[in-house]
């Protein structure tokens, strides 16, 4: 397995000659899909994790593509055309090689003036897990490697590293730090780090492009 980060909460994953998208957004630069395109997972409705423009491109490049996002989500799409297939928390799919299950169900407080949206945390394969926009654990399962938000409007990065903590993963990377300057970057990876560390992990400072292999 390739685990491959991109702009801000983007995240492709190949395995076996299939390849997984996951929350791309207006932060990212527009994806390169292919034949090979497995699968979309958007983790929840706003912008920064998904767009239509950035799934037609994949739609082009694979007519029919499999797309799975919670109830907002499935409403958003469906606004612009594109069929969503609704899964839930503890839910399961399975596609091309790849086998996801999905947890959580809400989106964090970003605050009591607005309102709480439907997200869905997804793990790949029992390797991989990427919470979206909260900090719910996968429950029964041993991360290998652990996509950790560095920085957002919902959140601190005490609860990051909390997060870390019980979750206890052999890597993680950050996600979710496009609204964060370098030295912002470069705190909260530190932050990830020790954190990662504690449970006996690496943490990988991963920059858009970069992979890890497993």
């Amino acid at each position: 397995m390739r685990i491959t980060k991109l702009e801000h909460a983007a995240v492709v994953i190949e395995e076996g000659g299939k390849t997984l998208f996951i929350d791309p957004g207006k932060f990212t630069r527009p994806v390169a899909a292919d034949a090979s395109t497995a699968a979309v997972v958007i983790t929840h409705m706003h912008d920064d994790h998904w767009t239509p423009e950035q799934i037609e491109r994949i739609r082009e490049a694979k007519p029919g593509v499999p797309i799975f996002g919670p109830a907002g989500v499935v409403a958003a799409a469906a606004a612009h055309g594109i069929d969503v297939t609704q899964v839930e928390a503890g839910g399961a799919a399975s596609v091309d090689g790849f086998e996801l299950r999905f947890f959580g169900g809400e989106h964090a407080v970003i605050h009591r003036s607005i309102p709480i949206i439907d997200n869905l945390g997804v793990l790949v394969n029992e390797r991989f897990y990427y919470g979206g926009d909260s900090f719910v654990a996968p429950t029964g399962a041993s991360v290998e490697v652990l996509a950790v938000p560095a920085g957002a409007p919902w959140m601190k990065i005490a609860e990051a590293m909390d997060y870390v903590e019980s979750v206890a993963p052999a890597q993680s990377f950050p996600t979710h730090e496009m609204l964060l300057s370098d030295a912002g970057k470069a705190l909260s990876n530190a932050r990830i780090a020790w954190s990662t560390e504690q449970g006996g992990g690496t943490f990988r400072a991963l920059t858009p492009g970069d992979s890890i292999e497993l």
